[in-house]
């Protein structure tokens, strides 16, 4: 097999021009198709059955097998309001938001952060700058289109580990 690879590539080097019959060209034709062999010996080594790979940041995976799913994250539910860590941050959210619907028709947040309902639920209200429309600074009866879609802004705060390194530092007069 590696002399008909060998045999093919100085066959196309010569075909090409670029290889010619001294003793200089064939020992570097020689070497080259050498450097050849061993890169492709080396990759079914690293890939043994030849099914590939996909690294991303959460590993190696290869591409037929199927890995186990990662553990559920969990939401600090008993924290309640997460300190921020920089000035202007917008609320984290402290508790899952699985299943919640934030579309056109509906908005699952409102049902308990709403001003009608959070006293109710216990949750905390929006800001009512959340009912300023921005184009006109008038004050709605209702929030403001803009600020409709909470998700846009606001995240769940999972204990999770992060998939990338971070050297993040909060904000001096926010410790």
């Amino acid at each position: 097999m590696k002399r008909l690879f060998f045999a093919a590539l100085v066959a196309g080097l010569m075909l090409s021009g670029i290889a010619h019959s001294d003793d200089n060209n064939v020992a570097a034709t020689t070497e080259a198709a050498t450097t050849t062999a061993n890169i492709t010996a080396a990759a079914k080594l690293d890939n043994p059955g030849g099914i590939g790979g996909l690294e991303s940041l959460r590993g190696l995976a290869e591409i037929e097998a199927t890995r186990p799913a990662d553990l559920m994250k969990r939401y600090p539910r008993d924290q309640g309001v997460i300190d921020s860590d920089y000035v202007y941050q917008p609320p984290l959210i402290p508790h899952t938001i699985r299943h919640y619907e934030v579309s056109l028709n509906a908005n699952k947040c409102l049902a308990c952060h709403s001003w009608k309902n959070a006293k109710e639920m216990g949750a905390t209200k929006i800001s009512v700058t959340h009912y300023v429309s921005p184009q006109q600074g008038q004050v709605l009866s209702d929030v403001s289109p803009s600020r409709y879609f909470c998700l846009q802004c606001h995240v769940p705060q999972a204990d999770a580990k992060p998939l990338v390194e971070n050297d993040f530092k909060r904000v001096s007069a926010l410790r």
